[in-house]
Parts: structure tokens; sequence; C-alpha cells
């Protein structure tokens, strides 16, 4: 079997349905995105295995952190 996905529905109190309202703290995951972005080997998929992958995006991530401190 396959991981279920689950959806929910987020409710805003107060808001109309009819007008786009960005979600708090959104900017953050796209700003964290678009960092990611700029390393060359996360653009395309290169990689054969996902847990390489997933390596490169640890590494990709702790330079991140380290040129913040």
């Amino acid at each position: 079997g396959g991981r279920g996905v689950r959806i929910h529905e987020i409710q805003i109190p107060g808001a109309e349905t009819d007008r786009f309202v960005p979600m708090p703290k959104r900017w953050i995951v796209e700003r964290t995105f678009s960092w990611l972005e700029n390393f060359r080997r996360l653009t395309i998929d290169y990689e054969y295995r996902a847990d390489t992958h997933e390596a490169m995006m640890h590494i990709a991530a702790i330079k991140l952190f380290l040129n913040k401190i």
C-alpha cells in the first residue's frame, strides 16, 4: 500500500469566500523554497535515488543556515 494523503480545509474567521486571503506564515515556506532553488543541483532531478536527493536537500539547508549565523 501507498501512503494516504489527507487534505484539510481551513476556515478563516471573518474572511469572505469570494476573494483571496493569504495564509499566515506561508511566505516563510515560499521564501525557503526560493532559496533552495538557487542550488543548481536541486533545480533538476539529477539523482537516481531518493535518499541521494534528500541528502542534497540537507546539505543545501545546512549551507543556508550556516550563512545566517
